[in-house]
């Protein structure tokens, strides 16, 4: 008799620009995947057009527990690879997703994405107001308006832009 395992979220990379694409033949296919969005203005030729444009660059996450889910995603158009961490697929945890979809509820914020090789470390700082509160995070670069969430599985950040009086050091002990 086969195991049953508990699903786990997957980051699998995209051929660039095909993120929305990838969700939906994933989806045809029955496979819970996630493709995270936040409306944007971009301007056309003739005019401007609010789209859904995809949060994390050719990155689509993936809710599978067996080995034929794993093989369903690898064998989609569009999909190039699993994302991996110490030679393993990277497992997202399942707080790293909440915090995601967390911060794209969040009114009057904006979110961009930088890879995590990019930066170091630098101040630790709590924040006092909004969806945030209580949260740490680790500002780099500046940090009078950014908040950089480290999210390590994936070797990215998430970067949240909101007033620099929502936060303050954070105290050590």
């Amino acid at each position: 008799m086969e195991e049953i395992k508990k699903k786990q979220w997957f980051a699998i990379y995209t051929k660039p620009r095909w993120e929305k694409k990838v969700h939906s033949k994933l989806l045809e296919k029955g496979v819970e995947s996630w493709c995270p969005v936040q409306k944007k203005e971009s301007q056309w030729s003739d005019r401007k057009k609010i789209i859904d444009d995809p949060l994390f660059k050719s990155y689509v996450f993936v809710h599978i527990a067996s080995e034929e889910e794993r093989l369903q995603v690898l064998t989609t158009n569009g999909v190039l690879r699993f994302i991996h961490y110490l030679k393993k697929p990277a497992v997202i945890r399942d707080e790293e997703i909440d915090i995601i979809r967390s911060y794209l509820l969040e009114k009057n914020v904006t979110i961009t994405v930088e890879n995590l090789r990019q930066f170091s470390e630098n101040n630790k700082v709590v924040i006092r107001k909004g969806v945030f509160m209580d949260a740490e995070g680790t500002v780099i670069k500046g940090g009078t308006k950014k908040v950089y969430v480290r999210l390590e599985s994936l070797e990215q950040l998430l970067i949240v832009e909101f007033p620099a009086e929502h936060l303050s050091h954070k105290t050590v002990m």
